[in-house]
């Protein structure tokens, strides 16, 4: 009997074992239809797969992945393809794309020099004018041409004011979302109708400071400025270290100022370090460069330098024109300058709405992007750059807009502006020529990168083995380290390239 009982218990405590264990055991999940149909399609859905679902740097980020065939449009393969996410300088494609469909590829941008007085033995009875019309490739070498053209015209001295004219745009110098500790930098540059560039990079807005080190160890480092200006005052707290020291060289402008510090150590025998550093009011630093120029072919100019507009009587004595915006484009795209962007939108404000405003000019954007298959619904456009963190775009949206500007009798320029991975020629390679440049990757693929913090982006188009264009879009969120963002871009991309 009582063998009876103990087998009933065994047998009892058996089945509570049991179905505690079973209990216990974690479902089996049934596998996302997406997933499914990875594992029923292509080598490329499930190496893309299990590339996002296993990449460490992805934990706790947001990937939108989105390919096109560039042939049909057809999606290939979309991974939170609809979900909106913050596009950094992917946002360029979009003011890039609408700036070439509402301006063309061939509009300048015009600088005039005006007066609103008469010539009398060489000397201008009245005020000359310098106005701008937005043009963000002003070199030093344009002013001097400018200058020797008043020369030419029998002015000496202008015993009347130079006077800058920048009302061709709104007064607001930054985009709503910049923050303020990036307003020194030359990718924070104040945006105005009359500005200027350093270089033929047209970093307009900036100055570009050169530090090299001195002869000796313990010496200060030597600091230049291009253009030669006297708008930028230098203070120089760098000094040149032993050749095993390390190059730490800091820059700083203070708000409201055009005093820019410069601090830290640079090695002896060490090649030098360029950087680009935004002016407090270009229109200013504009004039100040003019008024030089005209200074150095000996025009003289009696009273003050300032900012004012253009009286409606004045009359033409020479103009500027800018290059045309496809040839823009290469350095605005190549290099992702933020300041062409804001530039266009202004424009783009003002040819359309009569208004040269970040509001009027993103009304353009948001009226003509339906005609290059993006839908407006989707998306909050905050600036043309990309730099606002409250700028949204969906992957699918861009690898949409992508796909129609194929049509466009402008996306030759449009594809020109892109840089090609692997190319380390400045204006060819951009922003992706140290990235991809394998021999079986360099040159196919063509993108826009794009970077803010916590945010990295690659979208563009990637010729692949069979020969096959297709159409990507890349928005990473969320991440911890952008640089491990990009490497995963580059798994990405070479995927498809291998297909």
């Amino acid at each position: 009997m009582k063998k009876n009982n103990l087998q009933k218990a065994i047998h009892k405590g058996g089945f509570i074992l049991l179905l505690s264990i079973l209990l216990f055991i974690p479902p089996i999940k049934a596998k996302a239809p997406q997933a499914l149909a990875a594992e029923q399609g292509q080598t490329m859905e499930k190496q893309l797969l299990q590339l996002l679902q296993d990449e460490p740097s992805l934990k706790g980020a947001i990937a939108g992945i989105s390919i096109r065939s560039a042939k049909t449009g057809d999606l290939r393969f979309e991974y939170n393809g609809d979900i909106r996410l913050r596009p950094a300088s992917n946002m360029k494609l979009l003011t890039a794309a609408v700036s070439l469909a509402v301006l063309g590829k061939n509009y300048k941008f015009t600088t005039d020099v005006l007066t609103d007085g008469a010539i009398d033995e060489h000397t201008l009875k009245g005020n000359l004018y310098l106005r701008g019309k937005g043009d963000p490739t002003l070199l030093k070498e344009d002013f001097d041409e400018m200058a020797m053209k008043i020369k030419k015209s029998g002015i000496h001295v202008i015993e009347g004011n130079l006077i800058g004219d920048d009302s061709w745009y709104d007064e607001v110098r930054l985009s709503p979302d910049l923050i303020w500790s990036d307003e020194y930098v030359y990718y924070g540059s104040q945006i105005s109708a009359l500005t200027a560039s350093p270089t033929k990079d047209f970093d307009s807005g900036t100055v570009q400071i050169t530090v090299t080190p001195g002869k000796a160890i313990g010496d200060g480092a030597i600091v230049q400025i291009e253009p030669k200006t006297d708008y930028v005052k230098i203070v120089n707290h760098a000094v040149t270290g032993s050749p095993d020291s390390n190059s730490e060289i800091h820059f700083n402008r203070k708000h409201g100022e055009n005093i820019v510090t410069v601090e830290g150590i640079i090695p002896i025998h060490a090649s030098e370090e360029k950087e680009w550093i935004a002016v407090w009011e270009p229109s200013l630093y504009a004039l100040n460069v003019f008024k030089q120029s005209l200074a150095e072919k000996g025009v003289e100019v009696k009273e003050d330098v300032k900012i004012g507009q253009t009286p409606s009587q004045a009359a033409v004595i020479t103009s500027h024109q800018s290059i045309p915006l496809s040839d823009l484009l290469v350095p605005f795209m190549k290099l992702s300058n933020n300041s062409h962007a804001e530039i266009l939108i202004k424009e783009m404000g003002r040819m359309v709405k009569g208004e040269g405003s970040w509001e009027k000019g993103l009304e353009v954007v948001r009226e003509q992007v339906p005609q290059l298959g993006i839908n407006p619904n989707t998306i909050v456009i905050r600036d043309g750059s990309g730099i606002s963190h409250v700028n949204l775009i969906p992957a699918n949206e861009i690898s949409n807009l992508l796909y129609h500007v194929q049509k466009e009798s402008w996306f030759p320029a449009f594809m020109n502006s892109l840089p090609v991975a692997g190319s380390d020629e400045k204006m060819i390679g951009g922003t992706l020529r140290n990235r991809m440049a394998s021999a079986s990757m360099s040159g196919n693929i063509k993108a826009k990168t794009g970077t803010i913090t916590t945010v990295t982006s690659l979208s563009g188009y990637v010729k692949t083995k069979s020969e096959e264009l297709l159409i990507f879009s890349i928005l990473l969120n969320n991440l911890v380290d952008e640089e491990k963002g990009k490497d995963i871009e580059d798994k990405i991309v070479t995927i498809l390239a291998n297909q």
